[in-house]
């Protein structure tokens, strides 16, 4: 669990804290999300008295695996997010979470934070090829002998015509 430390008699006005927090996916509760990550996720950041919130900012670090949705070879990829959140000292407040005591547990924060920037298409590269529709080589790795040729079928109706004659 990842807890901050915010006493009011502790932490005056203007003050800002910084905090570092090591966790294992698993322990974040991803669901089914959380077999893509195979690094431990690494949150560093700051928590502020603003007097009427406190901001907590910072930085989630970790690694993922993929797999390519066009050639489907395996890869690894650094994640990096940024994230910030206010908590309002009176609950009710717009815009902001609340927390009660003299700790805010921020677990939910970089689980959402992390689950809001997974893509919704993975690619091993900006200009992966993909797989032949016909025999499924890599294109990457090399061309096949396949005719890919596959006509408009739109243009079916003048391509009639031309065989006609």
């Amino acid at each position: 669990m990842m807890k901050l430390d915010i006493a009011e008699a502790t932490f005056p006005l203007g003050e800002s804290r910084a905090f570092s927090f090591a966790v294992t996916p698993e322990s974040l509760d991803l669901g089914d999300a959380g077999e893509h990550f195979c690094a431990e996720v690494r949150v560093d950041g700051t928590v502020m008295n603003t007097g009427s919130s406190l901001r907590v900012a910072g930085t989630v670090r970790t690694s993922g695996h993929f797999v390519c949705d066009r050639c489907l070879a395996e890869g690894e990829r650094e994640i990096t997010l940024d994230f910030s959140e206010d908590y309002a000292k009176t609950p009710g407040e717009a815009d902001e979470s609340s927390y009660d005591g003299d700790a805010i547990v921020i677990d939910d924060l970089v689980r959402d934070t992390l689950l809001v920037a997974e893509p919704l298409r993975e690619l091993c590269k900006s200009d992966c090829k993909g797989l032949c529709p016909v025999c499924g080589q890599n294109l990457n790795e090399g061309i096949c002998e396949c005719d890919a040729f596959v006509p408009d079928p739109r243009l079916a109706a003048l391509e009639s015509l031309l065989k006609n004659n």
